[in-house]
C-alpha cells in the first residue's frame, strides 16, 4: 500500500484476526479481517476533488476515524486525505460468496480476469504443499476493486468497507457507536456489493438510533441551508436500502411530494393563462390598456425563464429531452425564488397590474399551509389509522367515486384571514390537505 497506510488497530476487543500485518513482499500492511482468509482484496478509494474541498469532510473523516480505531498508545489515528487511498484486507471468498452475489459472481465466474487469477494462484499454492489459509499475504491471489465518491461524496469509506467485510465474516464492527452519515455510507457501499441483508442485520444487533426528525427550518437566519433535510435525506435513503419497515412508506412520502409541487407549479401556470387570455387584467377604469396585459405576460414570463421556474418546449423529440430533472427542488427555495417577482409596471399610472401584488397573499398561504402538521406523517397515526392518514388511500378513494374533480378556490376571505400567517392555526390541517389535494386550483375566483 502506498505511504499513508493507517497503522495497526488494538482495541479492545480485538483478536490477532483484527490486526493488521505486513505483507513481506510489497511492504503493505494488511487488514486481516480473516486470519485464514484465503485471497486479499486491494481496495483503492478515490476522492474527487469537490469532495476534497467540501466544508466539514476532515472533520466528518475525523469523528469517523475517532468512533472506528484506538492505536495501542491511547491515540486517535489522523484521517487520511488524499486522492488516492489503498487498503488490502485478507477475507475469505467462501464467506464473500455465501453473503454477496456480487463477489460470487466476481470470484467463479470465468469470464472475469479475477477467477482464473485466484484458479492459478490455489493451484500453485498447493503444488508447494502451502494451504491457502496458512500461506503469506505475498502469496494470496490479489483482488483489485476501485470504489470512488460518486455515490456518497464523503471520506472515510475504507472505514465502511472494513465494517462490512466485517459484518459478513460475523466480526464485531470497529464503529459500535455510528453516527447518520456513516449508516448511510454503510449501507451503500453494502447496496454496491449486494450484501444489504447482512448489514441490516448487524445494525439491528447494535441497536443503530435513528436521528428524530427534526422541525427546525432548511435554512437559518443567514439564509444558509442547514444539514436538516441531509439527514433527513439521509434517513430515507438507508432505510431503503436496507429495507427497513420501520419508516413511513416511500410511495406516500413521494405523492405528498408530488401535490405539494403541483399545488405551488399551478400558481404560476394560473397567472400565464389569465394574462395570455381574452379577458383585460389591467383594472385602471378608463384608461386600462390591453398593451398593459401583454406587458405584464411578456415580463412574467421572462422573470419565469430568468430563474428556471419554467422551460419552453416546442414539438421535437429532442426539446423534451433537455428538460432539467427537477426531482430535487426545494419547496422553500421554490416559494423564495417567486417571492422575488419584481413589480413591473408599463407606465406610472399602472401601479397594481403586475403579478407581485397579486400573488403575495397566495404565497403567504401556501407557506402557512406548509407548516401544517398534516404536511408529516406520524409514525402512531400510520400504524394505527393509515387510511385516515394517508393521501394515497384519500386520492384513490376519491376517484372511485362519481363526480367532479376536486377543486380548490383561493377567496378573498382566506387571502384576509391574519390567523392563516402564523403556525398551528385552528383547521389548518384540513385546510391544507384540501389545498395540496386537490386536482385544479383557482387563484382568483372572485375576479
Amino acid at each position: 500500500m502506498g505511504d499513508e497506510a493507517p497503522e495497526p488497530s488494538a482495541d479492545g476487543d480485538a483478536s490477532s484476526s483484527n490486526t493488521a500485518r505486513s505483507d513481506p513482499a510489497t511492504g503493505d500492511q494488511v487488514v486481516n479481517v480473516a486470519e485464514q482468509g484465503d485471497i486479499i482484496l486491494d481496495v483503492t478509494f478515490e476522492l474527487s476533488e469537490r469532495t476534497l474541498q467540501r466544508p466539514g469532510t476532515l472533520a466528518a473523516a475525523a469523528a469517523a476515524a475517532a468512533a472506528a480505531r484506538t492505536l495501542s498508545n491511547g491515540q486517535q489515528p489522523r484521517p487520511i486525505l488524499t486522492p488516492r487511498l489503498q487498503m488490502a484486507y485478507r477475507v475469505s471468498s467462501d464467506v464473500l460468496k455465501r453473503h454477496s452475489a456480487y463477489f460470487a459472481n466476481l470470484l467463479t465466474n470465468p469470464a472475469f480476469r479475477e477467477s482464473v487469477l485466484i484458479s492459478a494462484a490455489r493451484e500453485n499454492l498447493l503444488l508447494r504443499g502451502i494451504e491457502p489459509a496458512d500461506a503469506d499475504p505475498s502469496d494470496l491471489p490479489r483482488v483489485l476493486i476501485t470504489d470512488d465518491d460518486e455515490a456518497t461524496q464523503s471520506a472515510g469509506r475504507e472505514l465502511a468497507f472494513e465494517d462490512m467485510l466485517r459484518i459478513v465474516h460475523q466480526r464485531p464492527v470497529r464503529n459500535a457507536r455510528p453516527l447518520m452519515l456513516y449508516v448511510t455510507t454503510l449501507a451503500v457501499t453494502a447496496d454496491r456489493f449486494d450484501c444489504t441483508p447482512a448489514v441490516a442485520r448487524a445494525l439491528a444487533e447494535i441497536k443503530f438510533k435513528w436521528p428524530l426528525t427534526s422541525t427546525k427550518p432548511y435554512l437559518d437566519e443567514a439564509g444558509r441551508p442547514t444539514d436538516v433535510e441531509g439527514v433527513l435525506r439521509q434517513k430515507v435513503l438507508t432505510a431503503w436500502l436496507l429495507g427497513e419497515n420501520a419508516h413511513a412508506d416511500l410511495e406516500e412520502l413521494r405523492h405528498r411530494r408530488e401535490c405539494i409541487l403541483n399545488a405551488v407549479s399551478s400558481i404560476q401556470t394560473h397567472f400565464l393563462s389569465l394574462y395570455s387570455s381574452r379577458d383585460r387584467q389591467c383594472k385602471l377604469g378608463y384608461d386600462s390598456s390591453p398593451a398593459c396585459d401583454s406587458f405584464q405576460f411578456g415580463q412574467m414570463l421572462k422573470f419565469l425563464l430568468s430563474r428556471r421556474l419554467l422551460f419552453l418546449v416546442d414539438f421535437s423529440t429532442a426539446s423534451a429531452e433537455r428538460l432539467p430533472d427537477t426531482s430535487l427542488v426545494d419547496v422553500e427555495e421554490l416559494l423564495a425564488t417567486l417571492k422575488q417577482c419584481p413589480n413591473y409596471q408599463l407606465d406610472k399610472h399602472h401601479m397594481n397590474c403586475g403579478l407581485r401584488i397579486r400573488i403575495d397573499p397566495i404565497l403567504d398561504y401556501v407557506r402557512a399551509m406548509l407548516s401544517a402538521q398534516v404536511i408529516s406523517i406520524p409514525l402512531a397515526d400510520w400504524k394505527r389509522t393509515r387510511a385516515d392518514v394517508s393521501w394515497v388511500s384519500g386520492k384513490a378513494a376519491d376517484n372511485g367515486q362519481e363526480g367532479e374533480a376536486r377543486a380548490f378556490a383561493f377567496t378573498r376571505a382566506l387571502a384576509n384571514d391574519q390567523r392563516l400567517r402564523y403556525e398551528g392555526a385552528m383547521h389548518a390541517d384540513k385546510m391544507a390537505r384540501s389545498l395540496f389535494t386537490a386536482d385544479t386550483w383557482d387563484w382568483t375566483p372572485e375576479l
